[in-house]
């Protein structure tokens, strides 16, 4: 069950009876896309006229693929998108909301539309961009079912290891949605990076940090926008950050307060060294929730990590709720 919502920015978003949780956080969804993905994707690095390709995980509504594709086409980029999705439910009720289409150009509108009935799109015609002929405008693909196969099939079948510039991970968060956060799969989206690309994610929790510096990759913090630094619920504890940026080239870290990007604060470096940075594992790919919880559970129990308690003594953190700690998506 999907229930319509609108966050503070007046954007269109939906909740997740079956996660407990709404596709985006509290400063909606527009908001969210922009600040947590297409501004630390830093477009203005690329020169004009550079095609670059993006994997989308957790496509859900379009919202994250929709503000890159429109923030693309005005530094004159284009993209190959590949989104990966479970449920065509998010997209289908997005689009029947007017509120939802008139966030978008009609040419935006027109992929959505696209992705959802047919799985493809090209901007300039031609193929759809499944062979990249043919267009020499921007292209989509929505790929239906479990990620964890997809991504095996992006990495093997379509051999994109090491062809993408950016992915983007907006998947429920990890105590709600496991299976997208274990140390397998992040090790598989690192495989899918390029030298200089980026993995850029709303989430900051210790175990998926932890998971993509064993999956080879380096760290940065995704700074918010002044604006918005006082309005996300990962942001009430200073200094946490708004999500996180990973490469496996060392990121640009600007020292300017409206730099997108920041190193980790010694509190989020030193919560990596607690049980909370115990991974999620899913050696086989198959695994439902329960069972990567379980396991991780048995894991933090036996682990010689520091005291995560101890850590939150040390910063000032008793007394929050875990959510003030690693935040989920926006509640009910």
């Amino acid at each position: 069950m999907l229930r319509s919502q609108l966050g503070a920015d007046g954007s269109f978003s939906l909740f997740s009876e079956r996660f407990g949780e709404g596709f985006h956080g509290a400063i909606g969804a527009l908001s969210e896309a922009r600040a947590k993905f297409v501004r630390p994707a830093q477009l203005e690095r690329f020169s004009a006229g550079r095609r670059l390709v993006v994997v989308d995980v957790g496509f859900g509504l379009g919202t994250n693929s929709a503000a890159l594709l429109e923030a693309a086409a005005a530094g004159n980029l284009t993209l190959d998108i590949v989104g990966l999705e479970l449920d065509p439910q998010p997209l289908r009720q997005a689009l029947a909301s007017d509120s939802f289409r008139r966030q978008w150009q009609p040419g935006t509108v027109a992929m959505l539309w696209n992705l959802l009935e047919h799985g493809t799109w090209c901007e300039g015609g031609g193929d759809g961009g499944r062979t990249g002929r043919g267009s020499e405008g921007s292209t989509a693909r929505l790929l239906w079912g479990d990620a964890r196969r997809r991504v095996g099939d992006l990495l093997e079948r379509q051999q994109l290891a090491g062809g993408c510039d950016l992915v983007l991970l907006d998947a429920f968060s990890p105590r709600r949605c496991p299976e997208l956060w274990s140390l397998e799969f992040l090790s598989a989206l690192a495989r899918l990076l390029r030298p200089d690309s980026r993995l850029l994610t709303y989430c900051c929790a210790a175990a998926v940090r932890r998971s993509l510096q064993l999956a080879g990759l380096r760290l940065a913090s995704i700074q918010p926008p002044r604006e918005q630094g006082a309005t996300d619920p990962c942001l009430r504890i200073a200094p946490w950050s708004f999500g996180t940026a990973a490469s496996p080239s060392l990121l640009p870290i600007g020292t300017e307060p409206d730099s997108p990007l920041r190193p980790l604060a010694a509190m989020e470096i030193e919560h990596l060294s607690t049980r909370a940075a115990e991974p999620y594992r899913d050696p086989g790919g198959q695994a439902g929730a329960a069972e990567i919880l379980a396991a991780r559970q048995r894991a933090q129990a036996a682990s010689g990590a520091g005291s995560t308690s101890t850590w939150r003594r040390r910063w000032g953190l008793e007394g929050r709720s875990r959510d003030s700690v690693e935040p989920p998506r926006q509640p009910a």
